[in-house]
């Protein structure tokens, strides 16, 4: 695809007469920015590298849960701290996401992702080099990293955003959105692997600045800042402060009922992917020790299989959930324009049963329950890049930066911010008053995922009610233009 913007000719002043040229007069209109045009193959290569980056991104999420028995073993922390991990990494995640979302609307986006990916590579790399005395310093480099991912889950999708559109724009964002559970899988394979052939799971978070170096130089070289709304606002490109406030820009988004339905369904995906992907290794290691299949682990390095086979599992489903979502919502909603929150609503009301029957069956049959965990992990797969699609769609192109901040912020803070603390606190409840064996604390986890069905059948209810006002919210942002924002309600 190819952004290209063309002057109106007759906008900066009078003809010029037989004299020469004319001067500019105090009631000529103020001049446009000049043309910006980007070839299609510059258009694809900046998306190649985005998607490689948010490749990146993810596995630093999900790295440590990886190595986490040993990293347990490591710090001597129970289950609840443990799951204080990645809550404390999605807290400072959440926390930073407004002001990059602030600052990707207003100042260089380029800029901005540079600084995450030198922030979060640093704090990564000297994690490993804490001692298990600093335990509370681990916490906090875990921190520092979500702060940086904030920057680039923030304002990357914006990007996209402004360099493609309609179909084009579904595609190359069901690309990008692969990479959150290729990159979640990748992150499981690669923490596990590199402990298990290393013998220490720290030379697992010293690769990761190696690859992330790579990525910021292609950043610098390959990616344009291009104007915000290129891609829709084909004769005039929006540059310079926007005119609305930050307060304005809030206010707009929260009388924006497709935005905020779909944000609370996000928050349901946000919350059980945050819940599942900490502790679904660990679960699965307990099934298979419950089965008489392993032996339990008293000292570092402890067996990665599961986190291999999860890791696996995710990558798989992941691709073909985010494919198979993005294609059916852009034939279906060429029939039915609501087709897009329909298609997220039906696959989480389908997606809550399957993760049910998964923690039910787990201390009977192994088999089923693995069935049915995939099941569930592909129907939730299918959301990613439809949701990004909806909020692109429904939101006027110069505040994108601040809706991908809010809908993150609030996606954290009621969803996987809490969601692993949460069932690791309610499984060391659990045990507190159970026999201390194995089966019971098998048990004590189990019970404590079975919430997360419930949550994913609410996030379907959610995007039931995104379908009501799609139509509607859809027309309001086409119809803005580059004007003032229009109020949704009107």
């Amino acid at each position: 695809m190819s952004v290209e913007f063309r002057q109106p000719e007759g906008l900066h002043g009078q003809s010029p007469g037989p004299g020469g040229p004319s001067r500019a007069t105090d009631t000529d209109p103020p001049s446009l920015p000049a043309p910006w045009s980007l070839p299609r193959w510059r258009a694809y290569v900046a998306a190649a590298v985005l998607c490689y980056i948010n490749l990146l991104n993810y596995m630093n999420w999900f790295i440590i849960a990886g190595v986490l028995l040993d990293v347990q073993k490591f710090f001597h922390i129970s289950d609840s701290n443990a799951g204080l991990l990645q809550t404390v990494f999605i807290s400072f995640l959440l926390l930073s996401a407004p002001v990059f979302g602030y600052l990707g609307d207003r100042h260089s986006r380029k800029a901005t992702l540079s600084f995450g990916i030198l922030l979060w590579s640093g704090a990564g790399l000297s994690s490993s080099f804490i001692s298990p005395r600093y335990s509370w310093l681990f916490f906090l480099s875990r921190g520092l990293v979500g702060t940086g991912t904030a920057s680039y889950s923030t304002i990357a999708p914006t990007v996209l955003g402004d360099l493609f559109v309609r179909d084009q724009r579904t595609r190359v964002l069901a690309i990008f959105y692969i990479f959150i559970p290729v990159g979640s899988g990748l992150g499981y394979v690669l923490g596990s692997a590199v402990a298990e052939l290393t013998g220490n799971w720290r030379w697992a978070l010293r690769i990761m600045p190696c690859l992330e170096a790579v990525a910021l130089i292609l950043l610098i070289m390959l990616v344009p800042d291009p104007p915000r709304g290129a891609a829709e606002k084909q004769g005039v490109a929006t540059t310079g402060d926007p005119q609305s406030s930050w307060c304005e820009d809030v206010g707009y988004l929260w009388r924006n009922w497709s935005f905020v339905w779909s944000t609370l369904g996000v928050t349901a995906m946000a919350f059980v992917t945050g819940a599942l992907g900490f502790w679904a290794p660990k679960f699965l290691f307990e099934a298979r020790v419950v089965h008489g299949l392993l032996l339990p682990c008293f000292r570092e390095p402890c067996n990665s299989q599961d986190s291999l086979i999860f890791g696996a599992l995710t990558v798989v489903t992941g691709i073909i959930g985010v494919i198979l979502g993005a294609e059916t919502s852009r034939r279906y909603k060429k029939v039915n324009p609501q087709a897009e929150p329909l298609i997220c609503a039906a696959s989480l009301l389908a997606a809550a049963p399957c993760l049910y029957l998964a923690l039910i069956l787990a201390p009977t049959t192994l088999l089923a329950s693995y069935v049915f965990l995939a099941l569930g992990e592909l129907l939730l797969s299918c959301n990613w890049a439809v949701v990004a699609d909806i909020l692109l769609s429904v939101v006027v192109p110069r505040c994108r930066g601040t809706a991908e901040a809010l809908q993150i912020t609030v996606g954290h803070i009621l969803g996987d911010a809490g969601s692993p603390y949460l069932m690791g606190l309610i499984s060391s409840t659990l045990q507190a008053g159970r026999p201390d064996t194995y089966l019971q604390r098998f048990l004590s986890l189990q019970q404590s995922f079975l919430c997360c069905a419930f949550v994913i059948a609410l996030g379907g209810g959610c995007f039931l009610l995104t379908a009501l006002y799609l139509e509607r919210d859809q027309a309001q942002a086409q119809k803005s233009g580059t004007g003032k924002i229009a109020d949704p309600g009107e």
